[in-house]
């Protein structure tokens, strides 16, 4: 049996590289949402937004509204009705949710949102960008089953969506995009199995389709995370913080890449050269 080589690269060269990767690479940051070659980043109680293609960067003003808490969920997208970006921010501990308009330079808190019954899953306060909103995987206390909570940027609207009907409140799940489907990827550790799950309906429980089930000794890793698939059906995915790793659509080993020393988070990058509105110099 071949032996895998893992390749050990200095953070910094890392970095250096990354900067110069193609559309559709994959960036790494700590704390970090992408969204049209931006990415936010998040330090408490700093936001910053950042371009690596043209240099841009700058900082996000604290929230008049910013309730201390340390259990924020955030999330960074694109109002494409009113060509503007916009931070999401809510807290369940605080119950308010509050967006961030960089055509406004101002927040404004949203009305009617001042009670949360969800307890959003800690790995995943940072929200997914999918189809126009931001999602967020939580707990419903009230009802005491699993949601996604989902934040329309156009619609200023916060609602929630069902995971599918067989799911158990006990698995371990990420959210992701597979093939063009929002997708859910969950540890069933009853059955000792990793089931692959798309939505072929935006928005419609019933569409929810069990598309790929694997051994978990396949892909054994406890941290293993999904970030993209190819064409071919290959699953790109985080292992353990500080490895790309690559898998078949039957479990194997197809390779795996070192990009850091300590725990960081990976998600999809697409390069651009666009400029925020009234972008004229850098903070």
């Amino acid at each position: 049996m071949e032996k895998k080589t893992v390749l050990y690269l200095p953070h910094e060269l890392i970095i250096q590289i990354l900067m110069r990767l193609p559309v559709k690479s994959l960036i790494c940051f700590k704390c970090v949402c992408s969204c049209r070659g931006f990415i936010l980043l998040y330090r408490p109680p700093n936001i910053h937004l950042w371009n690596p293609s043209t240099g841009f960067k700058t900082q996000i003003p604290v929230s008049p509204f910013d309730s201390k808490s340390i259990a924020h969920c955030h999330g960074f997208g694109y109002d494409q009705s009113r060509d503007d970006y916009l931070v999401v921010e809510f807290s369940h501990v605080s119950s308010h949710l509050e967006v961030f308009s960089f055509r406004d330079n101002t927040w404004k808190e949203i009305d009617g949102n001042t009670h949360f019954p969800y307890v959003v899953v800690p790995s995943q306060r940072k929200g997914f960008l999918f189809n126009g909103a931001i999602h967020w995987l939580a707990y419903r206390r009230d009802l005491k089953l699993n949601v996604i909570v989902t934040f329309d940027l156009m619609e200023k609207k916060m609602f929630e969506m069902p995971v599918p009907s067989d799911f158990n409140n006990g698995y371990l799940y990420s959210l992701w995009v597979f093939g063009e489907f929002l997708s859910l990827c969950a540890k069933d550790y009853d059955n000792d199995t990793i089931e692959i799950w798309v939505m072929k309906e935006y928005k419609v429980h019933s569409s929810w389709t069990k598309t790929l089930v694997l051994s978990i000794d396949a892909i054994p890793d406890h941290y293993f995370q999904p970030i993209y698939s190819t064409k071919y059906g290959d699953i790109i995915g985080r292992n353990h913080g500080t490895r790309l790793v690559k898998y078949n659509d039957k479990g194997q080993l197809l390779g795996q890449r070192s990009f850091c020393n300590s725990q960081s988070e990976v998600f999809m990058y697409t390069e651009s050269l666009l400029s925020l509105l009234g972008d004229n110099e850098h903070d």
